[in-house]
């Protein structure tokens, strides 16, 4: 199988997998911003799941979400627990140390996603730029390829103790090349 039909091919597995296990949501249109569970959502849709528990909102004003601060404009994401998900950054922004990829020129959903742990520890970021975190040269994914899956991905992914677990290397590091991704243990 050529290499960009099996990209396909894993891309259409991932979403299958992934909405197949989805509690159903239903959306609210606001008409003025609302504190829903401690969230500031501003106007237009929000998304519950039943029950009326918030599953995602745009945010009207710099919001605590997890250990970060996001800012005003981006969509955040809770588990049905009301546990933090992820979050579409409406621009790039600092978040525990990093400069994390936001924003889309389709918007904030259609963006990068920053993941969090249920605990709200820091997951996954899409770097804004090369930038150094905790020590090591990490890239700037610059967006899907066929190199970017062959490397193992482009963000750069944190242990649930803040520690770095891995990311595409930003220039050759400790015997790893250029674009490659360096992997930590625990």
């Amino acid at each position: 199988m050529r290499k960009d039909m099996l990209i396909l091919a894993l891309l259409g597995l991932g979403c299958a997998g992934w909405s197949g296990t989805q509690t159903k949501t239903y959306r609210k249109k606001l008409e003025i911003p609302a504190e829903i569970q401690g969230y500031s959502c501003g106007t237009g849709y929000a998304w519950f799941y039943p029950g009326a528990r918030l599953e995602r909102c745009t945010v009207n004003r710099e919001t605590a979400f997890g250990e970060a601060n996001v800012p005003p404009g981006s969509i955040i994401v809770l588990h049905a627990d009301g546990k933090p998900k992820f979050v579409y950054l409406s621009h790039d922004a600092p978040l525990v140390g990093c400069q994390c990829r936001g924003g889309s020129w389709l918007g904030p959903g259609e963006g990068d996603t920053t993941a969090f742990y249920p605990s709200g520890k820091l997951k996954q970021c899409w770097l804004a730029g090369d930038q150094e975190v905790q020590g090591i040269p990490c890239r700037d994914a610059g967006g899907f390829s066929a190199a970017v899956f062959h490397h193992g991905g482009g963000a750069t992914i944190f242990y649930e103790n803040g520690k770095l677990q891995s990311c595409p290397v930003s220039k050759d590091f400790l015997g790893i090349k250029r674009g490659e991704r360096l992997v930590q243990g625990l």
